[in-house]
């Protein structure tokens, strides 16, 4: 993994990039949570979410919006950050040119503005929204929603609430020709404390079975791989959960990645 800073429209911004060594990989853009919490590009969902894609064999990046860390600007809740989120993607796919299939993964208001960025992205062809606020930002603009996806809620989040994440799901899997999963972690809080193994099997597990619907005849010998690293991985993420959300978290979930 490698410090990259990149131009946005705001001034420099700052991420955290892993290039795969496999020609063509998929890529995959992480988004963080609200600037104005405390989110950051090093906040453990967001790390676990970039673990996934990694060890599962993509090019993935996350970053921080505009104002987080050492990356320039001031926040905007919603229209600059969008901005920061195209540019950091036409960034990844500019170093990955001959990449197979582009994802989007969010936390919180990073799923609200992931969710923009699909609709605005047709070369986007899944995404991954964790704890979307449906309870606070308006969704509506989904409509259709033009890829499948999956959406994962904690049952004990007392920040989002549930049930309008829920019934979101429920409204995007009714329009036609489009796939949204739902995988409601019933004890999970609003940081998945406890509960990153759920998070990340189950993330893990709809990527591999996503991968398999979209290229089935590719790379069959790999598959029996891929699923033992998201079990594999389960001691690893138990070690992160007794941390508290804090920057070092990266060096210490590195420390135990290599």
């Amino acid at each position: 993994m490698s410090e990259v800073i990149f131009n946005g429209y705001a001034g420099r911004l700052e991420g955290r990039y892993h290039q795969s060594e496999k020609p063509g990989a998929p890529i995959a853009l992480i988004l963080h949570p609200h600037p104005q919490y405390g989110g950051t590009m090093n906040n453990k969902v967001v790390y676990t979410l970039f673990s996934i894609f990694q060890k599962l064999g993509f090019s993935v990046l996350r970053f921080n919006f505009r104002g987080v860390g050492r990356s320039q600007g001031d926040f905007e809740d919603g229209p600059g950050e969008l901005s920061d989120a195209t540019i950091a993607l036409d960034w990844l796919q500019s170093v990955n040119p001959e990449a197979r299939q582009c994802w989007i993964a969010g936390y919180t208001f990073g799923a609200w503005i992931g969710l923009q960025l699909l609709m605005r992205r047709p070369d986007i062809n899944n995404f991954i929204a964790i704890s979307p606020p449906a309870n606070e930002k308006d969704f509506t603009f989904l409509a259709p929603c033009p890829a499948p996806g999956l959406i994962i809620q904690g049952g004990a989040d007392d920040i989002v609430n549930p049930s309008s994440v829920s019934t979101l799901a429920r409204r995007l899997n009714a329009q036609k020709s489009v796939q949204v999963d739902f995988a409601l972690i019933e004890d999970a809080d609003h940081m998945y404390n406890n509960h990153l193994v759920d998070l990340y099997k189950i993330t893990g597990n709809y990527i591999i079975n996503a991968m398999k619907k979209k290229t089935p005849q590719k790379k069959k010998r790999g598959r029996r791989r891929k699923s033992e690293l998201v079990e594999n991985e389960k001691e690893n993420l138990m070690i992160a959960q007794e941390d508290n959300h804090n920057d070092d978290f990266d060096d210490d979930f590195d420390e135990d990645l290599d």
